[in-house]
């Protein structure tokens, strides 16, 4: 049997994530900065937090990481820590920073003390790619253009330069954008459905959005962590990136919920200029054909099932 660290358990993906490994027979832990507290709601959701061993571990705090590490002896580690919201991350670039760059940093350098064959998958994003003219690769250059993707960009280039120097087990996936019913309502997707879906049970309230031009690579949280645990299962340790491949407007994806509500979005929705970005990325592309190729994996659930699959879960 397996053993597993999930280092931020208590979101979507660490959820999900989990609900895998134990189907897989792995003994799973999950961490929190203080376990004792945490609700771990995601997890009672999915029916699965008995199954789950909790640790309490501050990814800030090297002696917090390298003595969890110690104890639980993990065989593979998943770092989906830290701050995850790109609109926050304008508001707290510091702590964004911090959570994301520190935590990584310590994992790596713990792995590094300890030496014992630990593989270690990082979550990074496709933030870190920017404004890319087409559909962003392994080979994509990056721009990041929020405080969150620069922090994740500098997460990527620690791992890569821990596994070159030292020799680690250790990649990163770069994933974009992937929803569920997890989601919370700070991000703008799971805002969309539970407010139409509210409008369309009888509530009078106004859906209030930025900018509905942009264009993003949406698929479904669940296959995409699936995509993680393959990673690990390599032979050698390689970055991936994890997408559709297909594009939607942020204004489309919003019509599709609506729709399905049977409801008509120009009469629910306003335009907001203060929920407007400081600077922001128009189109989010990928391209998953390595993924397709080495991992044997691809999106079977494109936009408009996340939207439905989304509004199934609220009913």
């Amino acid at each position: 049997m397996k053993t597993a660290l999930i280092c931020g358990i208590s979101g979507q993906d660490g959820a999900y994530l989990a609900k895998l490994l134990i189907e897989k027979g792995y003994k799973v832990y999950g961490s929190s900065r203080d376990a004792q507290v945490s609700g771990f709601q995601n997890l009672i959701r999915l029916g699965i937090r008995e199954q789950i061993k909790v640790e309490s571990i501050s990814l800030i705090d090297f002696r917090s990481v390298f003595q969890a590490l110690i104890k639980i002896q993990p065989d593979e580690i998943y770092n989906l820590a830290g701050q995850s919201s790109v609109g926050l991350s304008f508001e707290q670039p510091v702590e964004t920073l911090e959570s994301i760059t520190f935590g990584t940093l310590n994992l790596l350098e713990a792995l590094r003390f300890i030496g014992k064959p630990i593989k270690l998958y990082n979550a990074g994003s496709s933030e870190c790619f920017g404004e890319a003219n087409s559909a962003a690769d392994e080979t994509t250059p990056f721009r990041p253009r929020s405080p969150y993707a620069v922090a994740k960009a500098a997460a990527f280039w620690e791992v890569d330069n821990y596994r070159e120097a030292y020799g680690l087990y250790a990649c990163s996936g770069i994933l974009f954008n992937h929803e569920s019913p997890l989601r919370p309502e700070r991000f703008v997707t799971q805002k969309i459905i539970s407010t139409a879906y509210r409008i369309s049970s009888g509530s009078k309230e106004r859906l209030q959005l930025g900018n509905t031009s942009i264009q993003r690579d949406w698929g479904w949280a669940p296959e995409y962590v699936e995509a993680m645990w393959l990673m690990l299962q390599q032979e050698t340790p390689q970055d991936f990136v994890i997408a559709t491949g297909e594009t939607h407007s942020l204004e489309i994806f919003m019509a599709e919920a609506f729709t399905a509500l049977n409801l008509d979005w120009h009469d629910h929705v306003d335009m907001n200029t203060t929920l407007l970005r400081p600077t922001d990325i128009m189109v989010g592309r990928g391209n998953p054909h390595k993924a397709e190729q080495l991992l044997g994996w691809s999106a079977k659930t494109k936009m408009r099932d996340v939207v439905r699959k989304m509004i199934l879960s609220c009913q």
